[in-house]
């Protein structure tokens, strides 16, 4: 097992790195305070891993808690849900909530602990590559409304992250690539040596190598650590996480939560983005089919929705946490391993980026 810290002072906070993780009564017990326990699972993840983290709970009274599955699911209705069991098995300020799952699940969960008489503990769980490598670090809750993506929530840190890289092998494989959207990115916005370990390591993280897999999460929470203690609540240097974000939030809002996944969105979006940081001058084509050719490799879709044109971009790109005064703030590339968040930039090259024909580009690569 491996173990990282995210510094944030007295609310700092480990994560677990290894396999069978689910099975260490150990892990957890630090982490929870009172004798109640609830978990927030799936009707996915729950057949899968529900019964053991209740068996390795067993000192405990939990309450299961089991959400039908989807982004389009992310919502207030089914935050409700966690309320209600709750409040039905009084659960009061000393319970800890455990969000077993992926990222849907892991925002949900933080979000209601947050809220839950105002702020009881939570502990992630993430059982998909995408949650394990980012959105259970960090402290980032909440859910989507009907115009936009995250735009409602809170920033609220888990007490320990438990990443089980055992669960990656019940993943499908949509699944574990959109999750490699995400790790792609660190090595483009952050790392550069490490986006070349991924060019040479992909097609055994892809066979679900057990060394590679807990490489990949490692190196990826670090850098996300890293930033997250740089910059908890994203007044600077963690926008840059947002590589491609702001391209994929409004793909998967226009297409419906759900029809994409989030990592398939952000790997549409981070080629725009790339094709961007090209136009500007910052990128070479070299580098950018470099990006473009790893998620291609990655088994990523890289050419965005071609029922969407540059309005229906813009209407959403308009709604986005990063956005001030009005200005579309987007996360660009100076260079790989290198990112920046700006809106300065010429309106007609955002305009070719929204237009550019991107079957073209990708079929040259």
């Amino acid at each position: 097992m491996r173990t990282l810290t995210v510094d944030l002072a007295e609310r700092s906070y480990p994560i677990y790195i290894g396999s069978d993780l689910l099975k260490q009564a150990q892990l957890f017990t630090p982490h929870i305070v009172g004798k109640k326990v609830a978990i927030v699972s799936n009707t996915t993840v729950a057949p899968l891993y529900l019964d053991q983290l209740r068996k390795t709970l067993q000192d405990y009274d939990v309450t299961e808690i089991v959400l039908p599955d989807g982004e389009s699911y992310k919502n207030w209705e089914t935050l409700q849900l966690i309320f209600d069991a709750l409040l039905a098995d009084k659960h009061d300020r000393k319970t800890t909530l455990i969000a077993l799952g992926g990222g849907v699940i892991g925002d949900m969960t933080g979000f209601a602990a947050a809220c839950y008489q105002r702020g009881v503990n939570f502990i992630q769980v993430p059982t998909t590559l995408l949650s394990q490598v980012d959105s259970s670090v960090g402290g980032k809750t909440g859910i989507n409304h009907p115009l936009g993506k995250n735009m409602v929530g809170a920033f609220y840190q888990p007490k320990a992250v438990l990443i089980d890289i055992a669960t990656l092998h019940t993943l499908p494989s949509r699944e574990l690539a959109a999750g490699l959207a995400e790790v792609i990115k660190y090595g483009l916005i952050h790392d550069e040596p490490f986006l070349a370990w991924l060019e040479e390591n992909i097609d055994s993280i892809c066979r679900l190598n057990q060394s590679a897999l807990i490489e990949t999460v490692e190196r990826s929470c670090l850098a996300k650590a890293q930033v997250v203690s740089a910059d908890e609540r994203e007044a600077g240097v963690r926008a840059t996480l947002n590589l491609g974000h702001t391209f994929g939030h409004a793909i998967e809002t226009e297409q419906g939560y759900g029809a994409w996944l989030h990592g398939e969105a952000v790997a549409a979006g981070t080629v725009m983005a790339l094709e961007m940081s090209k136009q500007l001058g910052w990128l070479n084509q070299v580098q950018r089919d470099r990006g473009v050719r790893l998620l291609k490799r990655a088994g990523l879709p890289v050419i965005p929705p071609q029922n969407m044109h540059a309005d229906t971009f813009l209407t959403h790109m308009a709604v986005d946490k990063k956005n001030i005064d009005g200005h579309i703030r987007l996360v660009l590339l100076r260079s790989l391993g290198e990112a920046v968040v700006t809106s300065e930039y010429p309106a007609n090259i955002l305009h070719s980026v929204l237009t550019a024909n991107y079957p073209k580009i990708v079929n040259s690569i």
